[in-house]
């Protein structure tokens, strides 16, 4: 009987025993063992499959308790159909994660050197954030091996890699082609931080309170928390069953005085209106709200970009050009009420 030390010390064996299993071969499918026959007949190949694709970590750190149970919860099920005869893959893999590990870069980098991405260059850039994402990876995998994990690392996969790069590629054309998909302009989630667009899914919502400003547009009162983003505004909306606006009519023309001088405003009505907030009546920017620009799109409308991808002012805002929004908001607010734009703030 084969002696084992009290407390157990999983050092003292299991990197042995895993080292065993990774020589067997039995983690790839096609080096698992023929299937014995109950009767004494002649072994026969295992036929039918058994695939798991391990969700890739993300490479931005270390592996955390969630991660483990997900691993021993797939090990368990891929080791019990293994031991059923089926012919198993357990595919691993990590995620480059590219905002979130873009981001974990420059703040190291900055944090040790006192430098931003711009300093260093594109080209140093992405091998750094190559060193930092594979340092990261050789780390996740190695924890993967230390859980016991079954995975066939003959297939170890990589969502930056060529093979997973070109098939993305490939995939997309092949949707265009099919006329699956198009490219065209719409507004997108834009980091002037990170300087790239942000998906749906990336992007954290967080409630705070902001000044609500009421200010005069022609004949109407309209009600933004981002006066800087209204220079471009020269469509007013209103909900065709309003009756405070009743006499107005879509497509109606009218003069009025704004923020940097008199503009032509064309009426639209659109039901997306919510009449209880604000005033019921609302300006659309396109280019920097998303239910604007469905709005401009429905009816055809121009869209006109005020801010650029610094978050910086753009000629538009005529005084204010090159201004960030930041700096540029009390400033705009104080003119507003120099023109007596401004009805009140909440």
């Amino acid at each position: 009987m084969a002696d084992f030390s009290k407390p157990y010390d999983p050092k003292a064996s299991e990197g042995e025993i895993y080292k065993l299993w990774l020589e067997s071969g039995f983690f790839t499918p096609e080096r698992l063992p023929l299937l014995r026959q109950s009767s004494g007949g002649q072994a026969s190949e295992r036929k039918e499959p058994f695939t798991i694709i391990m969700p890739p970590p993300n490479v931005t750190g270390t592996l955390h308790v969630g991660h483990a149970l997900m691993l021993v919860i797939q090990d368990a099920l891929i080791r019990f159909e293994r031991m059923r005869g089926k012919k198993t893959l357990w595919l691993p893999g990590a995620d480059h994660a590219a905002i979130a590990t873009q981001a974990k870069v420059e703040e190291i980098i900055y944090k040790e050197e006192g430098k931003t991405k711009h300093d260093l260059g594109r080209e140093e850039f992405l091998r750094r954030v190559e060193e930092y994402a594979q340092k990261s990876r050789d780390t996740i995998v190695n924890q993967i091996k230390k859980m016991g994990s079954s995975c066939d690392w003959t297939r170890e996969a990589y969502t930056l890699d060529e093979p997973r790069s070109r098939a993305v590629r490939t995939a997309f054309k092949r949707m265009y082609d099919d006329g699956l998909i198009y490219r065209g302009a719409r507004i997108v989630n834009w980091d002037p931080k990170l300087q790239t667009t942000v998906s749906d899914d990336e992007i954290e919502w967080k409630e705070e309170r902001a000044p609500f400003y009421y200010i005069k547009y022609g004949p109407f009162t309209i009600a933004t928390a981002r006066p800087e983003t209204k220079f471009g505004d020269k469509y007013v909306v209103i909900h065709p069953d309003d009756p405070r606006y009743a006499e107005y009519q879509d497509g109606q023309k009218l003069e009025v005085e704004w923020i940097n001088g008199k503009i032509t405003a064309t009426v639209i009505k659109d039901e997306v209106v919510d009449r209880e907030f604000g005033t019921g009546v609302m300006t659309i920017t396109p280019w920097h709200d998303a239910t604007d620009f469905e709005i401009a799109r429905r009816h055809n409308l121009d869209k006109e970009q005020i801010i650029d991808f610094e978050g910086k002012l753009l000629p538009i805002a005529g005084e204010f050009n090159g201004m960030h929004i930041k700096k540029a908001r009390p400033l705009i607010v104080e003119k507003l009420k120099e023109k007596g734009l401004l009805v009140k703030v909440d």
